[in-house]
């Protein structure tokens, strides 16, 4: 089994910064693609960023230059770091990996979410 567990959410003002985290754990051989998604009350749910495990990354046009996603495979750890948020941020933001298990299958695997708010 594999588990996702995203942290850092949380409430902040526009203009400010959030780290998000998600950690990795269990019967991991490695990870392949790793992002983030959010999804806004009545949207859809949209990719924000992903990560090869070459560390390729794309950014939706909508958080370029503002975010950064990152990994640390020696961890299984990936980051957003977040800046210049501002209320159309507001969602729930869910990690998303393409996981390769010790038994060598390949899974989708996803996090169960964590709400970032942009409110003054």
């Amino acid at each position: 089994q594999v588990q996702l567990v995203e942290s850092g959410g949380g409430l902040v003002q526009p203009g400010g910064s959030l780290r998000l985290s998600c950690a990795a754990s269990g019967s991991i051989f490695s990870i392949n693609t790793m992002g983030w998604y959010r999804q806004a009350p009545g949207k859809e749910r949209e990719l924000v960023a992903d990560i090869t495990s070459g560390g390729r990354t794309f950014y939706a046009d909508s958080v370029k230059g503002r975010f950064t996603i990152s990994r640390d495979d020696a961890k299984n750890m990936m980051y957003l770091r977040m800046t210049s948020l501002e209320p159309e941020d507001t969602a729930v933001y869910y990690c998303n990996g393409d996981v390769t298990t010790t038994r060598r299958f390949r899974v989708a695997v996803w996090g169960q979410g964590t709400l970032v708010a942009v409110s003054s």
